[in-house]
């Protein structure tokens, strides 16, 4: 973690340029509920052992099984349930679209009414696992010319769209999205509710203001995006959650588990370690 005695500085935070697309592997040894997870990127969750339940407030409750597709659209505020196997652990690849590669594909489909929620593709009669075959060996192969690459990985988007599916187009104007992807290039720093208004040119009662059209104040958009990049190191890395509590912006591991505790109701040990 940062030292905090001295002066914080926004050239401290580190300069992030994503790839258009990124793919990681997800695991979770205990069942436990979720809520209230903000999805910043479009997000599409291929279930690849055990079940996945989400409820969303557009679309209702929905429940995939293994080689179901869950899309999740940019900016949805979610609550899912991981369920593992008998004797195994929840396995699901994500894959994280840019909006520029969305609005490539759907720019011409933008909902006037906002989101179009969360969305499931079912194994049986759509076969979503050739798609996510399509982008793993698209991103393997480096011997690709830039221009093929681009255009391979635009076509699982091509090919949801032919499926039916509907995605929203979103540019990060939203005070929630603006601020936790500010936190996000790196929570270990010691945020403050004053430096961040300044980063957007504002006074702190202007900002705080601003803020409270998300329906959340600065500390609790804080805490949340701390915690839940937490989460996401524990299901994708396998760093010691020691180091996950430091690089999560908490000053001690047992400050990171009995916080990760009160917001999803199990330690963070138990995602990777099954409960008696």
């Amino acid at each position: 973690m940062k030292a905090l005695h001295r002066p914080f500085e926004f050239d401290e935070v580190r300069e992030t340029s994503p790839d258009p697309v990124s793919i990681l592997t997800i695991t979770q040894a205990t069942a436990a509920t979720f809520s209230e997870l903000f999805i910043g990127l479009t997000f599409l969750c291929f279930i690849q052992s055990g079940s996945k339940r989400v409820a969303c407030p557009i679309n209702g409750e929905m429940i995939g099984q293994e080689g179901d597709l869950f899309i999740f659209p940019p900016g949805a505020m979610v609550t899912l349930e991981n369920r593992p196997l008998l004797n195994a652990t929840y396995r699901a690849e994500g894959v994280y679209f840019t909006h520029g590669m969305i609005e490539k594909v759907f720019a011409d489909q933008r909902q006037p009414s906002g989101s179009s929620g969360v969305q499931l593709v079912r194994a049986g009669p759509h076969q979503p696992s050739e798609i996510l075959s399509l982008i793993k060996n698209t991103l393997a192969d480096e011997a690709l010319p830039l221009a093929i690459r681009q255009h391979r990985l635009l076509e699982p988007l091509i090919w949801l769209r032919h499926q039916g599916i509907v995605l929203s187009i979103q540019e990060d104007e939203q005070p929630l999205s603006k601020v936790r992807n500010l936190i996000e290039t790196d929570p270990s720093l010691p945020w403050k509710a004053a430096d961040v208004a300044g980063h957007f040119a504002m006074s702190e009662p202007t900002f705080r203001r601003w803020l409270a059209k998300s329906g959340s104040g600065f500390s609790k958009i804080l805490q949340n995006t701390r915690l839940e990049k937490g989460l996401t190191l524990l299901q994708t890395t396998k760093i010691p959650v020691s180091q996950i509590a430091m690089d999560c912006g908490f000053t001690t591991p047992s400050h990171f588990s009995d916080s990760f505790r009160r917001r999803f109701g199990i330690k963070p040990k138990a995602v990777r370690s099954a409960e008696n």
